[in-house]
């Protein structure tokens, strides 16, 4: 299932929202300040993330917290992002295989289309 770490509001996270919806994309909404951010969560998306690590927090609201960024690494990021999940970038689309920041919410479109790849069949007429 396809996951959406949503702040309704956020403009990018409400318009990245509406576009995976005429798209029919099928969602379970995650509003991840309410429920906050688990290890687990965060693990399996920097695993898939499609962008550099560094693009998942959201610098210039670290800085007012007084949290240096450029020196955080995969384990520090995890704990700063689950004791502050306002300070995940958002918005946030998570599959089994990709994280995808949609910073514009128009790189949902490319990451949820079909492959134009065709597969041959083997099979001879």
């Amino acid at each position: 299932m396809t996951r959406y770490y949503h702040n309704p509001r956020c403009s990018k996270s409400r318009q990245g929202l509406q576009l995976l919806q005429d798209m029919g994309t099928p969602l379970t909404l995650i509003h991840y300040l309410e429920t906050g951010l688990t290890e687990d969560e965060l693990n399996h998306i920097i695993d898939v993330l499609e962008q550099p690590l560094s693009e998942l927090i959201r610098h210039k609201d670290a800085k007012a917290l007084n949290i240096q960024t450029k020196a955080l690494n995969k384990a520090s990021l995890i704990k700063t992002l689950t004791t502050h999940p306002q300070l995940l970038e958002r918005p946030l689309l998570v599959t089994k295989t990709t994280a995808i920041i949609g910073r514009p919410p128009e790189r949902f479109k490319s990451a949820l289309q079909p492959s134009k790849t065709k597969v041959k069949d083997n099979i001879k007429d």
